[in-house]
């Protein structure tokens, strides 16, 4: 009875003391990083520790009772069980070491095969036992008798427990701190359950290795799992104080999703959000269904995959992103930081509400709304207005402002209730009396707002009557960067009209010639292409164009003209197809191109008129081809479209390509008209 005493208390202190370890119990280790690996193999000898413990006892209980006949069966099994847990121990505990060691090196793998080996060498030998008796045998009075079997499986036992035992003090020597005392800790329980079981070799009859096994246990649950307990409640208080400054921490390992939360705000522990899991990632869809608002929600579950995370944070230490979570039935902005752990196996993802600041911010900008601020006047400053007026969108109400300084200080000057209707006051009194009408046009309300809706800004030129002298403005309007105001600035451009008019003026009278076609007199491909750069660095720097278009031309039977009648006629008909077009759009710059090419420069009116000019120009050549006089030309026309157009050679090419098609139709109208 003394045996299975030993054995059955053994198996109590083995469940008191590693309570939590079989709480937390799991078949599986693999895909776990090292440490819980190691924890879960531990929790694996703990169990093959208990079923030997277990079947000690009942060896001990059955064998104080071997000479009753009927219990021959059940004894021999539990021999057979004592043998097979005894192998499992050591089988377990081997594993548990490589795992505690992290070694991944052919060593721990030659180990590993080698344990392996025996275990299954033990289990075949105990399968044949019966039939040849190599390891113990019941005589005829049920009395235990040991083979040599039973010592060469208990030597080998032993000298893979001391070979673990020497390898830890070794690693333990080159280790301090914490980890060498595990160290030492682990290689003496090996030692001491080698040195049992030694014991045990000299007198089966009592349970010296359930000694060993138990003795092993409760010094490594001193010195290891105690210790480590208490490391794990150090690093927990650590993380619950850094977690006071956020909502909750999470701690995840990155393969496996295993996490772990520390919470400090009351209002989201009341969402009841689980403090820790098995995966993560899987969990975390759930929870978003729950807790994120539903149009957050497609956003939240995106950026909470492992892929996308390890994406985000490729060459950076870590990246942030906001989105709402419901909390007391209402939406508040949560704002969220993942890094990586310093062992790159971890993501540490902080969450913090970041509702109040941004209800704050919202005010902010809300009373922003309300007063006038410089920053907002700031965005036209640089081109030095005369004048600038912050106008309500939607009322009307303004303030003036006049910049009279070099330091572009602002003067306010007056105020009032409906900046547009003032303002048509004040044209009947300043503007000059030609340019009234398009200045009263140009600043109607409506106006405004559809041209603001197409482009970032509207300007106009126009003169104004001051000191009896006539001077050139320029008003340009914006709007400002949040939709509220208008900015409306006024300049002098005297300086800017007049330096136009000498620059004009040495055009015409230095580089006229060079940029004339001498044929026709229309504008050659020099100047052509000299406006086409103009034009395509306004674009490129972005500055509101004002609309355009071209019309390619081109004259037909050129070749047949010359080779008929002479180059004196077809010179005569490449001047009467510039005058056409000259005659048709006479507020537009007509060029020569090529031999019998021709562009057009749609401006201003021209421009306006574009469809009708077409029409009537098209008109007349079909009305030449039809009585054999006059110059025949195909021709295409495109305009400037500001969304799409970056480059002044994709309207050419549109009016182009719209060109050859209008050849063909010539053609095939003419080659109809010969038959």
């Amino acid at each position: 009875m003394f045996y299975s005493i030993i054995s059955v208390l053994a198996l109590v202190l083995n469940l008191i003391i590693n309570r939590d370890a079989f709480r937390h119990f799991r078949l599986r280790s693999n895909g776990l990083d090292y440490k819980l690996r190691a924890k879960v193999r531990y929790s694996h000898f703990l169990m093959a520790a208990n079923l030997y413990f277990i079947t000690d006892t009942a060896w001990g209980i059955l064998y104080e009772h071997h000479d009753t006949q009927s219990i021959f069966p059940l004894l021999y099994s539990v021999c057979i069980l004592y043998f097979t847990f005894m192998f499992l121990t050591m089988l377990i505990w081997i594993r548990y070491v490589v795992a505690y060691l992290d070694k991944k090196g052919r060593r721990s793998k030659i180990q590993l095969c080698v344990v392996w080996i025996m275990f299954t060498l033990g289990l075949a030998y105990l399968a044949v036992n019966h039939f040849h008796p190599f390891i113990f045998s019941l005589s005829s009075d049920h009395e235990y008798i040991a083979h040599s079997g039973r010592h060469i499986a208990f030597i080998l036992q032993i000298a893979v427990y001391m070979l673990t035992t020497a390898s830890m003090f070794h690693i333990a020597r080159k280790s301090n701190g914490g980890e060498k005392v595990r160290y030492m800790t682990v290689g003496f329980t090996g030692m001491v359950i080698g040195l049992f079981l030694i014991l045990q070799i000299q007198d089966p009859k009592y349970p010296f290795y359930a000694m060993g096994l138990i003795i092993g246990i409760c010094v490594i649950n001193s010195f290891v799992e105690e210790r480590e307990k208490r490391e794990r409640k150090i690093y927990n208080s650590i993380a619950t104080s850094l977690a006071e400054d956020y909502e909750a921490l999470y701690f995840i390992n990155i393969e496996t999703g295993e996490y772990r939360e520390f919470a400090t705000s009351k209002e989201y522990e009341s969402m009841n959000v689980p403090v820790g899991g098995n995966d993560f990632y899987a969990e975390t869809l759930v929870n978003i269904e729950k807790y994120v608002h539903p149009d957050d929600r497609e956003f939240a579950q995106d950026m909470h995959r492992k892929e996308t995370m390890l994406k985000n944070l490729e060459g950076k230490k870590s990246y942030s992103y906001k989105y709402r979570l419901m909390v007391d039935g209402r939406p508040r902005y949560f704002h969220f930081t993942v890094k990586f752990d310093n062992d790159k196996k971890h993501f540490i993802l902080s969450e913090k509400d970041i509702d109040d600041e941004i209800t704050a911010e919202n005010m902010r900008l809300e009373n922003q709304k309300k007063h006038v601020t410089f920053s907002q006047i700031a965005e036209l400053l640089a081109v030095n207005y005369d004048v600038i007026y912050y106008v309500d969108a939607v009322n009307s109400s303004y303030i003036s402002y006049e910049c009279r300084n070099i330091y572009g200080k602002l003067d306010m000057q007056k105020s009032g209730d409906d900046f547009f209707t003032e303002a048509i006051n004040d044209i009947s009194s300043i503007v000059h009396v030609g340019d009234r009408d398009i200045v009263l046009g140009f600043i109607d309300r409506d106006h405004i707002i559809t041209a603001l809706e197409a482009q970032k800004s509207c300007s106009i030129d126009y003169r104004i009557l001051a000191f009896e002298k006539t001077h050139y403005v320029r008003m340009t309007v914006r709007k400002t960067s949040n939709g509220s105001h208008y900015i409306i600035g006024i300049e002098n451009i005297d300086d800017e009209v007049t330096r136009e008019k000498l620059h004009l003026k040495a055009l015409n009278t230095e580089k006229e010639l060079a940029r004339r076609d001498e044929l026709t007199g229309v504008k050659n491909k020099t100047a052509y292409s000299e406006l086409e750069k103009s034009v395509q660095t306004n674009i490129d720097n972005g500055m509101d164009y004002l609309p355009f278009g071209l019309v390619v031309c081109d004259a037909n039977n050129l070749k047949t003209v010359n080779d008929t009648e002479g180059h004196a006629a077809g010179d005569e008909y490449i001047k009467k197809s510039a005058e056409l077009l000259c005659d048709i759009f006479d507020h537009s710059p007509v060029f020569r191109i090529g031999g019998d090419e021709f562009v057009v420069f749609l401006r201003g009116d021209d421009y306006s008129n574009r469809d009708e000019l077409m029409k009537i120009l098209q008109s007349r050549i079909r009305k030449n081809l039809k009585s054999g006089s006059g110059p025949v030309m195909a021709s295409g026309m495109a305009e400037y479209l500001p969304e799409t157009d970056s480059l002044v050679s994709e309207i050419f090419d549109r009016a182009d390509k719209e060109m050859y098609e209008n050849k063909r139709s010539l053609k095939n109208e003419e080659s109809n008209a010969e038959t």
